[in-house]
């Protein structure tokens, strides 16, 4: 088994102090316990925060260090400004907040941002510090989305995973964040980058599309070269544990107690961090509701709710707390008598075994957040149930839901429905009640948390290792022009010289360009062609004047020199045209912001006005419908970046190159730069040692990759320095 190194905010301890004793005590929870085995037998590091170890004394700080080496634990020491602005400040409040679809709470500046970059560049420094070769590397959650990026620029060739445990938000909502762009470029320089279900993939996905132009084919993103894959990982628990605990003695006479106490009333159970994500108030509500509509409830009805303490520094959390503590109030007035309230709230955290208690003599268990990456109280719930009894009322806006269907699920927005699920569970037959528990039970335990962490370390470490020829950059492909005593330049243009505008014609050559261009037809012994997918009036008006060749529609339309005739390739004909274009037109008037491109010999769909998501689900429609109805006809179809094309057959980038090398004297490197499936026809007709460059992030056959027309133009004009 390879050796793990871990990558988590806070280590899976606590440093816990008593007299003159100190002790590095193992956590409980899911992570923790998931990850323990792996950690151990593959004799791996964990890297992350301690907590807080100001306090120590100096022998006590030397005891507590040498614990941490024996369990191969590796501590990052954070200051009490890095802690309130990196975890308090952006994490949690920016970053939890966004993803959890509140936008309303995110602070107007994100004035902690640089803190969270220098906390995520320590914690990638660490962590290449510890990395020997052949070893895997997985990096958790929202307080280090940077981290796989930094880590991928320390250690090209590193096997990166990363799970994100909260939910993915939309792309609506993530592009509201200012840094959006550096997160997802973070994240993507891991191998794997997992999530709890489908939905938040698809989210990320959409971002991707949104903000980077990136498209994901099924599951895997072409990024600088790399293949990334995304997938959908639903974590679990230690059902075992749970299951074990809820038969033992002592447990079974906490139950037992429970309900005595509760003798002649129903039980209702919540169990929260009392945190704004969690619904306690809406869950309240609807408690308040069935009571207020059905008077026979009264009295019958014990709701235990369970806050853990959670972020007490944070300000939005005091007052969270002070609004569930006036509901509880008000309910408890309303309703409650000198004898009974119907609801007992405790803020205070409990236990494993005091949680299993409770579980097992809960007699409906409400699991309602307003937004919740997974929520493992529902599937811990389940698993502390061997007695196969007991209704689960569970947020479809809760990740578990995915999973746990025999659950009755609920809005938790809509605090009338939530009253008719809690009524429907309380009259729910035994039969029915059993049934539904035996599957949850069977959901639970046949994906643990060990089938979550055996799933995920099974599909990164079965992953292809990163390619040392994914890694060639463009500092390379320079001191190789630079030694050519002569040198061939074949160039595209869109994408690859300029970047794209929201129609073609915005796109023309600045003043930096075209001087760069002069600059490189002077450069002794070389020769220089743009070939495009530009009409040849375009690139006529552009670049006539300059003595180089201009190759257009793809190389339908070829002249070597200024004041030559344009050329077209024999044997092309358009008489398709007149069958594919009411198919482009029916999608340009479908598609608001999209349009139509007609050129001599070719057709495009332009589609870079166009929401992204809508606009790439449009341009596949399309492109199945063309290919349906041109199957046996001598046309191309073209996907390209943000336009679909339509051309005759034969007619490709390709034919250039050997048109430009007849002309060349032997011994001359050429070399093609492009970025988008057109050019790939041009790299794939290379000579025999000619040099392939890719601008971009897509999959191509090119030797050397550089990231888009400002490197390209930067490699150009360092050719041409004196």
């Amino acid at each position: 088994m390879p050796r793990l190194l871990l990558v988590s905010n806070r280590l899976p301890v606590t440093v816990k102090v008593e007299k003159d004793s100190v002790a590095v005590v193992r956590s409980a929870g899911g992570l923790a316990t998931g990850l323990r085995r792996p950690h151990e037998r593959s004799g791996g590091q964990w890297i992350g925060w301690p907590g807080d170890m100001s306090r120590l004394s100096e022998s006590q700080r030397t005891r507590v260090e040498e614990q941490f080496a024996e369990q191969r634990y590796v501590p990052i020491h954070l200051t009490a400004s890095e802690v309130s602005r990196y975890y308090e400040g952006y994490s949690n409040r920016v970053l939890w907040p966004l993803c959890h679809y509140m936008l309303d709470r995110i602070p107007r500046q994100d004035r902690d941002w640089e803190v969270y970059r220098k906390v995520n560049e320590r914690f990638a420094d660490l962590t290449a510090k510890q990395y020997q070769p052949g070893d895997t590397i997985w990096v958790h959650d929202y307080q280090l989305m940077l981290v796989p990026g930094m880590l991928r620029e320390r250690l090209p060739e590193a096997r990166i995973g990363y799970f994100h445990h909260i939910p993915f938000p939309s792309s609506e909502i993530f592009r509201t964040l200012p840094r959006r762009e550096a997160l997802l470029k973070g994240l993507l320089g891991a191998d794997l980058i997992g999530f709890h279900t489908v939905s938040y993939v698809r989210h990320f996905s959409g971002s991707l599309l949104r903000q980077l132009s990136l498209d994901t084919d099924v599951d895997s993103i072409m990024w600088q070269g790399r293949q990334v894959r995304v997938g959908a990982f639903p974590m679990g628990i230690d059902s075992d544990s749970f299951d074990s605990l809820a038969k033992e003695v002592s447990v079974l006479e906490e139950v037992a107690s429970l309900r005595r106490t509760a003798e002649g009333q129903r039980i209702l159970l919540g169990i929260d961090r009392l945190d704004y994500t969690k619904g306690i108030p809406r869950r309240l509500l609807a408690v308040q509701r069935l009571l207020e509509r059905e008077p026979a409830w009264r009295g019958r009805l014990r709701f235990i709710q369970v806050a853990v303490p959670s972020r007490t520094q944070v300000e939005a959390y005091a007052t969270y707390r002070e609004q569930v503590n006036e509901l509880v109030g008000r309910i408890n007035g309303q309703y409650g008598s000198v004898q009974n309230v119907p609801v007992h709230y405790l803020y205070r955290s409990f236990n494993e075994k005091q949680l299993a208690g409770l579980y097992r003599a809960a007699d409906v268990m409400l699991v309602t957040p307003v937004r919740d990456g997974m929520n493992l109280v529902a599937k811990e719930f389940c698993a502390s149930r061997p007695d196969e009894d007991g209704v689960l009322v569970l947020s479809e806006l809760a990740g578990a839901a995915d999973e746990l269907n025999k659950a009755l699920t609920v809005n938790p927005y809509d605090v009338e429905s939530t009253a008719d699920a809690i009524e429907q569970a309380l009259e729910m037959g035994e039969h029915e009640r059993r049934e539904r528990m035996r599957a949850l039970r069977a959901q639970v335990k046949a994906h643990d948390v060990h089938w979550w962490v055996s799933h995920f370390l099974g599909r990164l470490q079965g992953l292809p290792s990163v390619s040392v020829r994914d890694v060639k950059g463009g500092d390379e492909a320079l001191e190789v022009m630079k030694s050519a005593e002569r040198l061939s330049l074949m160039l595209d243009y869109d994408g690859t010289l300029v970047g794209f505008a929201p129609r073609p014609e915005l796109a023309a050559p600045d003043d930096a360009l075209r001087e760069l261009l002069a600059k490189l037809v002077a450069r002794p012994n070389t020769t220089v062609s743009v070939v495009s997918g530009r009409p040849k009036e375009t690139l006529e008006s552009w670049f006539g004047t300059l003595p180089m060749g201009l190759h257009a529609e793809h190389g339908l339309w070829s002249r070597s020199r200024p004041g030559d005739a344009w050329r077209m390739l024999d044997g092309v004909t358009a008489e398709w045209k007149d069958a594919a274009r009411p198919m482009l037109d029916e999608f340009a008037a479908r598609v608001p912001g999209s349009f139509v491109e007609e050129k001599s010999a070719s057709l495009a769909w332009h589609y870079r006005q166009v929401d992204p998501e809508f606009g790439a689900l449009q341009s596949r429609e399309l492109r199945l419908k063309l290919a349906e109805t041109f199957a046996r006809r001598p046309v191309d179809i073209l996907p390209g970046d943000k336009v679909v094309e339509v051309r005759p057959h034969g007619v490709n980038k390709g034919r250039v190159v050997d048109a430009v090398t007849r002309q060349l004297s032997p011994g001359t490197l050429v070399v093609a730069v492009g970025d988008d499936r057109t050019d790939e026809d041009m790299f794939a007709a290379m000579p025999e040692g000619g040099l392939t460059i890719h601008a971009g992030n897509k999959p191509s056959r090119a030797t050397y990759r550089v990231s888009g027309p400002e490197e390209v133009r930067k490699l150009l004009a360092a050719l041409v320095e004196t």
